[in-house]
C-alpha cells in the first residue's frame, strides 16, 4: 500500500498537481510542537487520528463527487457545499498540526468546480496521508472492508 501511494504521489506531484509543488513534502511535528506546544506524544496521536479520519472521509468525498456528476449529467444545479464543508472541516485539522501537503490539496479541493480536477486532489490527499501512516491507513480500510461485509 505504501508502495502504490509513493508512486501514485510521485505521478501527481510531477505531473497533474506539480503546480502545488509537494513532491517528496516531509512531514515533521516540529511546527505543531513548537507553534502549538502540544507534546510529541499528543501530535502523533491527533496525526494518527487525523490519517484515520481523511481515510474515512475520502468515501464520502467520492459519494460527493458521484451526485455532483449525475447532477452535472443531468442538467441539475450542481451543489458543491457538503464536498466543500467536508473539505473545510479537514482543512483545519491539516492547519493545526502544520501538514503543509494535505492544506494545500484541500485548499484546491475547497476553490475548484472541476469534478476531474477534485478527483486528483483527492487522489494526492489519500496518497499523502498514507505515506504519513502507512499502518494506520492500512488498518482504517481494512476495517472499512469488513464493516462493509456485515
Amino acid at each position: 500500500m505504501l508502495d502504490s501511494a509513493l508512486n501514485l504521489s510521485n505521478h501527481l506531484f510531477t505531473n497533474e498537481l506539480v503546480d502545488l509543488n509537494i513532491l517528496n513534502y516531509k512531514y515533521t511535528p516540529d511546527d505543531a510542537i513548537e507553534e502549538l506546544g502540544l507534546e510529541l506524544d499528543l501530535v502523533n496521536h491527533l496525526i494518527e487520528d487525523y490519517v484515520i479520519q481523511i481515510v474515512k472521509s475520502n468515501m464520502t468525498f467520492l459519494a460527493y463527487i458521484k451526485g455532483l456528476r449525475l447532477d452535472a449529467d443531468s442538467g441539475k444545479h450542481m451543489d458543491y457545499t457538503p464536498l466543500r464543508e467536508l473539505a473545510h472541516k479537514n482543512l483545519g485539522v491539516a492547519r493545526n498540526l502544520r501538514i503543509y501537503d494535505a492544506q494545500r490539496l484541500l485548499e484546491k479541493i475547497m476553490k475548484e468546480d472541476d469534478l476531474d480536477m477534485i478527483f486528483l486532489y483527492l487522489e494526492g490527499l489519500f496518497a499523502c496521508v498514507t505515506i504519513l501512516r502507512p499502518q494506520h491507513a492500512f488498518n482504517t480500510l481494512r476495517l472499512i472492508k469488513v464493516k462493509n461485509s456485515f
